[in-house]
């Protein structure tokens, strides 16, 4: 299979060809390990090269046989290979058993072959990391392709893989699919489990993937949302398949929008012409749409967010410390990581409790938008995707310009509501410009039925990066 034939199918599509015995598992991984030696050198997405391994494996008889895929870095884990989340820290952090997710996968027939790039911890909404390296986006190497599954989505935009495992704590599935011109879903807390590990960053973290097409998010969901016993959250079965909604027509919605930037002054230009436009779409497609103002406490949110952050890192390097028997030390991660890291000791108990209690207060007012609309649509980002080291060029600015990029993504991890970035606009220099949807809580099925809706009214699936 020649590369050209490789990029035209999804995941969904490849798996059709390899139960019709038009092509076998061999040669798809074939293709995708010729375009990781082909491309990668350029876009640094792959990290952990696991070809042979994949090889070497049966694929299952499951829904996906044989479709090649990648594991970001962090999060889920893939027996006897390392888990390093970016950090030179966790070089030598060899999996002893695959996560619950990463069964998952593989019984539906996945294989395997590599693991993908993200910054020390998933910290930032870039893939600069002084250990795994700068990762660059295929639209344009001189650009972010965003975090912190910025690996996966450079490699999916790539051609490397039709779709990718990514997570999100607070944009890092929608920030990388919105710079690279994917479709990104952040599914709903409870929706996938983090087993055998805890939760993420007090439930904002939430697994799932990046992808071309809608029916392969929607597929790889299916595979997904599996609970575990003793997850700490648990959304009940949805009503029908994912793949099934994403087929199905979404009815008229309520849709309110807003060109805000919510922890920012502002939104690029470009941004707010893109937002404006698909209000338009949307209304063209018989939805009722209106602008709003979207409730509560941003600042008190941002601020409980970072207390609860810092502690978490704070309390992930303090048991890495006490395993090893000797305290973290200047150097052993990054020096923004470690500011973190001394962040978060200093956080109390009744500090991390407040900052939770504020949370979930904010995610309550958050709600009540929803008893009046079923889905709100805004920019994913601030701009098109920034270059490469413009974040941290100046110390004193990197908080300011870390949210004038991210500033509409991390309130719902925070709310645990389901959020989709979709590549429906163009910057006038050829960068994708994501769209982003929320729907209330456990709402994935809206959100699926209008995307299939938005692919068929503006495709996207065969504009892909000039690299």
């Amino acid at each position: 299979m020649d590369f050209e034939d490789y990029r035209r199918h999804d995941a969904v599509g490849l798996a059709e060809l390899v139960a019709r015995r038009e092509v076998s598992a061999g040669e798809l991984l074939d293709a995708a390990a010729a375009r990781m030696a082909q491309v990668n050198p350029q876009i640094n997405a792959v990290t952990q090269d696991l070809t042979e391994r994949a090889r070497a494996e049966t694929v299952g008889p499951g829904s996906l046989c044989g479709v090649p895929f990648l594991l970001k870095d962090l999060g889920a884990t893939l027996a006897g290979t390392p888990t390093t989340m970016g950090s030179r820290l966790f070089a030598d952090n060899v999996a002893q058993s695959d996560s619950a997710l990463t069964a998952a996968y593989k019984g539906a027939g996945l294989s395997i072959f590599g693991k993908t790039n993200t910054p020390e911890f998933g910290l930032w909404p870039f893939t600069e990391g002084e250990f795994l390296g700068v990762c660059r986006n295929p639209w344009d190497l001189s650009r972010t392709p965003g975090g912190s599954s910025g690996g996966a989505a450079a490699a999916v935009a790539a051609g490397i893989a039709p779709a990718a495992h990514a997570s999100d704590g607070g944009g890092s599935i929608r920030t990388p699919a919105a710079c690279c011109g994917l479709f990104g879903m952040k599914p709903s807390r409870g929706r996938v489990s983090f087993a055998p590990a805890g939760e993420g960053w007090a439930g904002a973290s939430i697994q799932h993937a990046v992808t071309r097409s809608v029916r392969d998010s929607a597929e790889l969901l299916d595979i997904a949302c599996r609970p575990q016993p003793g997850d700490p959250y648990f959304l009940a079965p949805p009503e029908r398949p994912f793949a099934e909604e994403a087929a199905r027509e979404p009815g008229r919605l309520r849709i309110a929008f807003t060109t805000a930037a919510m922890q920012a002054p502002g939104l690029d230009p470009e941004c707010v012409a893109a937002v404006l436009e698909t209000a338009r779409l949307c209304e063209e497609l018989g939805h009722h749409v209106e602008e709003a103002v979207i409730p509560g406490d941003v600042a008190a949110m941002q601020a409980a967010a970072g207390t609860v952050i810092s502690a978490s890192i704070a309390a992930n390097l303090d048991a890495e410390a006490e395993r090893r028997g000797r305290a973290i030390e200047t150097g052993e991660v990054e020096s923004l990581t470690m500011a973190t890291y001394r962040r978060g000791a200093k956080v109390g108990a009744a500090a991390y409790v407040r900052g939770l209690q504020a949370l979930h207060a904010y995610a309550r007012v958050e709600a009540q938008l929803f008893e009046t609309y079923d889905v709100l649509l805004l920019s994913t980002l601030g701009s098109p995707a920034v270059p490469i080291g413009s974040i941290l060029q100046d110390p004193e600015l990197i908080g300011e310009r870390l949210f004038a990029f991210m500033p509409n993504t991390q309130a719902f991890n925070n709310t645990g509501q389901p959020a989709m970035t979709v590549p429906l606009a163009w910057s006038a220099g050829g960068l994708p410009i994501g769209l982003q949807f929320v729907a209330r809580m456990g709402a994935e099925a809206t959100l699926f039925q209008l995307a299939g809706q938005l692919e068929q009214a503006r495709p996207w699936f065969d504009r892909t990066a000039p690299l």
